[in-house]
């Protein structure tokens, strides 16, 4: 029996940066009806792969070849062209247009304009055809995120694609939005289409994927299917070394309530209520996990904890003491550590060493500055201790800090916040964009920090992390708590409901 001829074929492909060998002689490709994974950690060559596909980089050496013939794809446009279609993580849609119109952009030619009524038509019978039930009519603004992913499907089947690319699609999506996009995916795959799926949850990929692939500094290191391996070992083929998935934790051995939250409300950035009478514990000695949809107020609750945000109403209490409206230097004197979400805007200054990052806070307090003068032998000591301490691979202390990778600056500002030795952390997104093996190592040290009686409140849109991590699950929708449940007792159709809206 013969092998049919691959949709897409890659051959060899390289692609050098100065200093970096992206893709070294990469082997890929996808057949007709396939679902095909890939798997990689950061700065596995993912990224650039696809980027070679959709025109956005040129290969070095190597050849594209789609149903067997070379395929010269040097822009976007080729790339589309030629059946192939591309889902970023980050939607490109423009939310004030409908639906209608946003399938229609880039559809006119030469300033002749597009029937968008007949580009609904066909909307409604790609909608009813592949499940996806989006009303053409409707302001991209006004739909749920689960909804948005949909227009870009739509978008694609539009195009008539015969290769569909999707960039971590569950990102943002609550676990039954997650079932029903497989459902998607798998029709189109009925329909003869090839789909390639990276994503970094393990789960997923097994549950959907009929092959995986997995990059590691480049190269292909391995091509396996579901029914024959297991997270474990895909872990193990991206890392190199066996992983650790899910962090040993005894359970919580709580104390008093270190940080109280009391009918808090902040304000969004346009000024409209995004904290809206938010009030939770979180005891030393316990994790208590925040879940939610992207944009339902997480970011703005961790800020206002921290001091960068004004609150509008209620109280933060830090072990009984009330510090709404202080500063965040006021915050961290009272006992509070933060890790941020946007590590490179709010937790580090790139242009500075890594020493310096780690007396950030600290620069102008004894023992690292006396009389306005740094005193650089007690800030190296300070940074050689906590590099070690906290296993940041950093050429040196000296080493500029936005050279290294994001699992080693977020591990930096893990150590620069907890040498503090806080009564409170609050870890906004703290494994978001860093590799399985810094993740790994995040997640130990926040379980340790719990074990020496830290109250630590967990702030992530990766619903996995929050369930490995907390004792106690709470979910945020729309800036409010829906409810909060035990973890042990906790059901993911019940948290799934929640961080739609409804299920309270």
């Amino acid at each position: 029996m013969t092998t049919p001829t691959p949709l897409l074929r890659l051959d060899g492909i390289t692609k050098r940066f100065p200093g970096v060998l992206a893709n070294d002689s990469v082997d890929f490709d996808v057949q007709a009806g396939e679902i095909h994974a890939l798997l990689g950690e950061n700065g596995a060559g993912k990224s650039t792969l696809m980027k070679i596909l959709y025109g956005l980089y040129n290969q070095d050496e190597g050849q594209v070849f789609l149903a067997g013939e070379p395929a010269d794809i040097t822009r976007p446009s080729d790339a589309i062209q030629a059946g192939l279609a591309m889902i970023h993580q980050h939607f490109m849609l423009v939310p004030t247009l409908s639906v209608a119109e946003n399938v229609a952009l880039g559809l006119a030619d030469s300033g002749i304009l597009v029937d968008t009524s007949s580009v609904a038509d066909r909307i409604s019978e790609l909608s009813a055809q592949y499940g996806l039930a989006v009303d053409p009519e409707s302001n991209v603004w006004q739909l749920a995120v689960g909804e948005r992913q949909r227009v870009e499907i739509i978008k694609a089947l539009y195009r008539e694609c015969r290769l569909l690319i999707l960039d971590e699609p569950t990102a943002v999506l609550t676990p039954q939005e997650v079932e029903e996009l497989f459902v998607i995916l798998r029709r189109m795959a009925d329909d003869n289409r090839g789909l390639i799926f990276i994503s970094h949850k393990l789960d997923e990929v097994l549950a959907l994927a009929d092959r995986i692939t997995v990059l590691r500094d480049g190269r292909v290191v391995g091509e396996t299917k579901p029914e024959a391996t297991s997270k474990e070992e895909l872990a193990r083929m991206m890392v190199g070394r066996p992983v650790q998935l899910t962090p040993d934790k005894k359970p919580s051995q709580h104390g008093r309530v270190r940080l109280a939250i009391e009918g808090l409300q902040v304000e969004g950035d346009r000024g409209r209520r995004a904290v809206n009478n938010f009030s939770i514990d979180v005891r030393g000695g316990e994790i208590v996990g925040i879940a939610g949809v992207s944009g339902n107020g997480q970011r703005e609750l961790a800020e206002a904890l921290a001091g960068l945000r004004p609150v509008t109403g209620g109280r933060i209490l830090l072990d009984d003491t009330e510090v709404t409206g202080s500063t965040p230097r006021e915050v961290r004197g009272a006992g509070l550590a933060y890790v941020p979400e946007e590590r490179m805007r709010d937790g580090v200054v790139g242009e500075f060493t890594v020493a310096e990052n780690l007396i950030l806070v600290d620069h102008n307090a004894e023992p690292y500055c006396r009389r306005g003068v740094l005193h650089m032998r007690n800030v190296a000591e300070r940074a050689v201790t906590l590099v070690e301490r906290f296993n940041v691979k950093t050429p040196t202390i000296d080493t500029i800090t936005r050279s290294l990778s994001g699992g080693n600056i977020q591990k930096l500002i893990l150590a620069r916040e907890l040498s503090a030795e806080p009564t409170v952390l609050v870890a906004s997104q703290p494994t978001r964009g860093v590799d399985i093996g810094a993740a790994e190592y995040i997640h130990r040290r926040l379980v340790e920090e719990r074990d020496r009686g830290t109250a630590i409140l967990v702030i992530s849109e990766d619903l996995d992390e929050v369930l490995a991590l907390a004792d106690q699950v709470a979910v945020m929708f729309e800036g409010r708590l829906m409810a909060i449940r035990d973890r042990a007792a906790v059901r993911v159709e019940e948290i799934g409901l929640l961080m739609a809206g409804s299920g309270a």
